[in-house]
């Protein structure tokens, strides 16, 4: 049977879906899916995968994708990312029975995919993404798709998109924000860019940013003419965002802990989620957090959860006629809210060039409440400061300023110490680098003529 592409791939693999759950990492695991689907979710993303450890270990291809075949679970969509064509399409081939098309993550900004070399951080090669893509669609069974952020220019975001359906691209996703949108200075999606990309190909497309409703979602679609509505944030805060419901957090937290009893996953993506759903009441009864957080089993979290239903039903009980949310929300803290992004704070612009997240943080660390990271450190370690000048003092390396070892005989930390011994053939005693003792050792054994037995691969 011939490779469908383009519309005839998402009206009749795909279903027409117009509501999709996104990738997100550790967080798009299958029960979540399953979740996702009963309220409405008509197509889900596996979480984004690394190509070359999926290609190389078979153990976290059992652990991501090959865990149990599940056919509720379908129309999916598996996500990579990757730099290299071969190593992507060996990945893409893997999995390829197991989904219904292969996506290439080209819209994640986090400095792991600056490190790592992929993701958003790719946008501007578009030699080496016409060549993965092109080599994908060529050899796979299944499509090629591409989820992607935008560039600050229209119209250098329409020519990307139009380089990505010419190479084979059979589905688009457009994330409205540009790679340097993240964190604190996030700011609004553009549906602009969305609209102009979808005007500009002849394959469909899916938006995704500013997604907060129902509602949203159908606005989206008509003021941008996209062919379905991705969401992330707000379908973990409110998994029936596409049911236009806004349930009793207990309900969905409740459901979704039978489903993990049926489909289990990592304790750390149940936490995960428990915390996004109970998110608001959480600020209310904080001692629940901490235990929440300590929880080291699935009955142990479950019943912390069962804890904060029987809180939320006291607080309902106590609640007197005509009373408002507090502090702003739409719903009481027992109701699965909206996600609101967080936007630039004000006077985050200075001598009208915006600031950079590392300033923001800054700007944070000087107020007396620790960051939700910092809180988590602590409650790992009671006796963790963070006062800077509380902090020990390193000597720094000669070399990289990284702290030195303190008996290094170069003042330098391992690893240039490391490089310099080997390259001068010396000994570091502090790092226990003995790279002159054993050349010397190899020398008197070849003067003496003789060489050590080798057993089994090793030295006798």
């Amino acid at each position: 049977m011939p490779k469908l592409q383009g519309f005839e791939f998402w009206s009749r693999t795909l279903g027409g879906a117009r509501h999709v759950v996104a990738p997100m990492v550790d967080q798009s695991e299958l029960a979540w899916r399953l979740l996702s689907r009963r309220h409405g979710a008509q197509l889900c993303y596996t979480p984004m995968l690394h190509a070359q450890v999926f290609v190389r270990d078979a153990n976290y291809r059992k652990d991501n994708l090959y865990c149990e075949v599940c056919p509720e679970d379908r129309p999916l969509i598996v996500q990579f990312c990757a730099n290299d064509p071969e190593v992507f399409v060996q990945a893409a081939l893997l999995a390829q029975d197991y989904c219904d098309a292969v996506d290439l993550n080209l819209g994640c900004p986090q400095m792991i995919a600056k490190r790592g070399h992929y993701g958003a951080f790719l946008q501007e090669e578009w030699d080496l993404l016409q060549r993965m893509i092109l080599l994908a669609h060529e050899k796979l069974s299944v499509p090629v798709t591409c989820k992607i952020r935008v560039f600050p220019e229209i119209d250098k975001t329409v020519k990307y998109a139009q380089m990505l359906e010419k190479a084979g691209c059979q589905l688009l996703t457009v994330h409205g924000r540009t790679k340097e949108q993240k964190g604190p200075l996030s700011g609004t999606a553009s549906w602009e860019h969305i609209k102009a990309v979808r005007k500009a190909v002849t394959i469909p497309v899916f938006a995704n940013g500013n997604i907060q409703c129902l509602q949203d979602v159908e606005r989206c679609i008509r003021d941008t003419g996209v062919q379905g509505v991705m969401s992330a944030e707000g379908n973990l805060h409110n998994p029936a965002l596409f049911e236009g419901r806004s349930p009793a957090v207990w309900e969905l937290a409740e459901e979704y802990l039978d489903i993990v009893r049926q489909h289990p996953c990592p304790l750390s993506c149940v936490r995960a989620h428990l915390f996004k759903l109970w998110h608001h009441t959480l600020q209310v009864h904080r001692q629940l957090r901490e235990e929440l957080a300590k929880a080291k089993t699935l009955e142990g979290v479950a019943a912390v959860s069962q804890e904060l239903k029987l809180r939320c039903q006291e607080d309902m009980s106590r609640q007197k006629e005509g009373e408002k949310p507090p502090g702003g929300l739409p719903f009481f803290h027992w109701i699965c809210q909206p996600y609101f992004r967080p936007g630039p704070r004000e006077g985050s612009k200075e001598n009208g060039a915006a600031r950079s997240k590392r300033a923001l943080e800054e700007e944070e660390a000087g107020t007396d409440v620790l960051s939700k990271n910092k809180q988590k450190k602590q409650l790992r370690n009671p006796h963790k400061t963070f006062d800077p000048s509380l902090k020990p003092k390193y000597a720094k390396c000669d070399q990289c300023g990284n702290p030195k070892g303190n008996r290094c005989v170069f003042n330098l930390c391992r690893g240039c110490c490391k490089k310099r011994a080997f390259r001068e053939a010396a000994d570091c005693p502090g790092h226990g680098l003995l790279f002159k003792t054993k050349l010397e050792k190899s020398l008197a054994w070849k003067g003496a003529g003789s060489f050590p037995e080798v057993v089994g691969g090793a030295l006798a």
